[in-house]
């Protein structure tokens, strides 16, 4: 069966060029960003159903050449900083690309011995892959004659539908896209925002409703205590910028605190099964070598070739490191500093390889919290430099630091992010039936293709538009928050006024929750996620509280589905249906995208003013429960 192909490549290498470009510019103009291998799905059997000879696997391709572009793009949460710092006045071309290129090359080498710990050897709901590999299926010409295929993709069609109209009747701004109220609580103030995406549903019926109860917990713990305590005695009548400026610069750092600890006990409790997955990729390798046959689904790159690339990848990462210090007040440390970034690249490379892999396993690569990851990346190393380098004798020398553990923090965010999404796609080729090694060229083919896209698009908007705290920045600067507080910890570990009292309470309430999942754990109960935790505290409630609602829906759905005559076809069927919500609005997102960067307005499709808000947020209220209640009478009615 046709797999990777010359047609797939320029397929995925075009969708690549165009997701990355509208994700960055949506990223920093709109502050939001889409999926991309679901859309990339949809679009490549269009396509390829048009020619001769399409086959699933070959739609499979173009998709995981394509999910490139939603994971380099989040590169925007680091690199602006050094804008905003005022080292960088624009995004050199080839330098930008690089950082993209050699990171993310790496974030697929580090995550091919982790397929076998991860997606075959573990019971990860990853909903992204799952979602996507039903779109392939349902719509594969190989499929399309079983009767419940025939239904499955009728069901897919309309909930799709259901949610891009929500999404649109959002851009018209007749409907809110999330709703939101703020008020006191004792001496402090908090709030209630949620999202009225239906995506967030569809995804947290695929996550399952042990994620959804961790994540609720994180929310009570940042919007029930940590907001309204840090929010006393502040004084003002703008209760939702209160409740906010606290989330971000209180909250969110606790969370990552916890979101730490958490992290480290989940790397402890999968090494195992790491060090089996790489165990068992040498003795592939070594059957392979012999003449031995290895089934086409279990090959993954040969890893004698996967430890010849990421070395490789550590000269010019060296020579990006030392080209950067030699144009500071540290070129005299350069081969010191340059020693201890490549160190800290390989070994914290490698544990968040692991760590981003479980958490888009846990709740998807779009949901996933890789910002977190940064925070933790940029204080890791700005320790380091601080250790070993100190603070700098001169404020330049200070300032130099800072900057460069930005530039390190992006080569690791790099991996990062490639790491959140390539296991995501394996699961999606281990259900379609995939070789992983055709998947793990294509991702560093869709690597290449969207670090190729990054620079000029990052460039376009610096020129024109520049970034809020930039020095030169105008009244219509990009905000770019992820890369305000990234970069602002930098200054503060650095500078000596981070906040350490935060970090240090977030990794109490993991080490808490820790205890708590495996007391649960021994007595038999439902277990209690710690990153599931750490990610409900650290995230937005708006993104958050609809994935909580979804898992309850999806548990309430699959209660039902277990007393039905075929069991597993309706809950397949529930698994198409919510699918469905997130094709839908990731097909808008896409179109919508293509708007926002044709029209330079960031709300191209509004019909009504401000003054329609009220309204839009209560009868929004009302269209989203309609259509949900809708989503699952149909899906059971279908089901039955």
């Amino acid at each position: 069966m046709r797999e990777l192909t010359i047609r797939s490549i320029i397929l995925g290498g075009l969708i690549t060029l165009i997701f990355t470009a509208a994700n960055v510019y949506l990223g920093l103009k709109a502050g939001l960003t889409f999926a991309t291998s679901i859309p990339a799905a949809v679009i490549s059997m269009a396509i390829l159903r048009m020619l001769p000879g399409g086959t699933i696997l070959e739609n499979n391709i173009v998709q995981t050449i394509a999910s490139a572009a939603g994971t380099l793009s989040a590169i925007i949460f680091v690199l602006p900083g050094l804008v905003i710092l005022g080292y960088w006045q624009g995004f050199p071309f080839l330098t930008t690309a690089a950082v993209c290129a050699t990171g993310g090359i790496l974030g697929v080498m580090f995550s091919v011995p982790l397929r076998r710990a991860l997606v075959t050897g573990s019971d990860l709901p990853y909903p992204e892959g799952k979602a996507a590999a039903e779109v392939l299926i349902v719509g594969s010409s190989e499929c399309a004659g079983s009767e419940d295929n025939k239904k499955g993709l009728g069901l897919m069609v309309m909930t799709a539908l259901a949610s891009a109209a929500m999404s649109l009747l959002a851009a018209m701004k007749l409907v809110a896209a999330e709703i939101a109220q703020f008020f006191k609580i004792g001496a402090g103030v908090t709030g209630f925002t949620s999202s009225l995406g239906l995506a967030f549903i569809g995804v947290g019926h695929l996550v399952g409703l042990s994620v959804g109860i961790a994540m609720a917990l994180g929310v009570a713990i940042s919007w029930v205590w940590l907001v309204p305590y840090y929010s006393q005695g502040i004084a003002g009548e703008d209760l939702a910028a209160i409740a906010t400026d606290v989330f971000r610069n209180k909250a969110r750092i606790i969370g990552a605190g916890a979101m730490g600890v958490a992290a480290i006990w989940t790397l402890l409790k999968i090494i195992g099964p790491i060090v089996q997955g790489l165990k068992g990729a040498l003795a592939a390798s070594a059957a392979r070598a012999d003449g031995g046959e290895l089934a086409l689904t279990e090959r993954d790159l040969p890893i004698k070739q996967v430890a010849g690339i990421s070395i490789a990848m550590l000269f010019p990462i060296a020579f990006l490191l030392w080209q950067f210090l030699s144009a500071t007040p540290l070129a005299g440390m350069s081969t010191g500093i340059v020693i201890l970034s490549l160190a800290y690249v390989v070994v914290v490379g490698v544990i968040i390889a692991s760590v981003c892999g479980y958490m888009a396993g846990l709740i998807g690569a779009s949901n996933s919290p890789v910002s977190g990851v940064g925070i933790l990346a940029v204080v890791g190393i700005s320790l380091l430099l601080l250790i070993f380098f100190g603070r700098g004798e001169t404020p330049e020398e200070t300032n130099a630091l800072i900057a460069y553990a930005l530039f390190a923090t992006a080569i690791v965010f790099s991996i990062a992010t490639i790491s959140n999404d390539n296991l995501q796609d394996l699961k999606t080729g281990q259900i379609v039936g995939a070789t992983p090694w055709r998947q793990q060229v294509a991702l560093v083919i869709g690597v290449i293709f969207g670090s190729l896209a990054i620079p000029p698009v990052l460039g376009l908007l610096n020129d024109a538009f520049g970034f809020t705290g930039a020095p030169g920045a105008g009244e219509n600067a990009l905000a770019a928050p992820q890369a305000m507080l990234i970069s602002a910890l930098g200054k503060g570990v650095l500078g000596g006024d981070l906040e350490w009292p935060l970090l240090g309470l977030g990794a109490l309430i993991g080490v808490v929750v820790i205890i708590a999942d495996e007391i649960l754990g021994r007595m038999g109960k439902r277990r209690l996620p710690p990153l599931g935790v750490g990610m409900g505290i650290y995230l937005p409630m708006a993104l958050t509280f609809m994935i909580v609602v979804g898992t309850v829906l999806g548990h309430l759905y699959e209660t039902w589905a277990d007393g039905q005559k075929d069991p597993e076809t309706a809950r397949r069927l529930g698994v198409l249906g919510a699918t469905g919500l997130i094709v839908g609005e990731s097909l808008f997102g896409v179109a919508y995208a293509g708007l926002v960067a044709g029209s330079g307005s960031d709300s191209p499709l509004a019909v009504v003013g401000e003054d329609f808000e009220a309204i839009a947020m209560w009868g929004g209220a009302a269209v989203f429960i309609l259509i949900v209640w809708w989503v699952y009478q149909r899906t059971r009615r279908v089901a039955a």
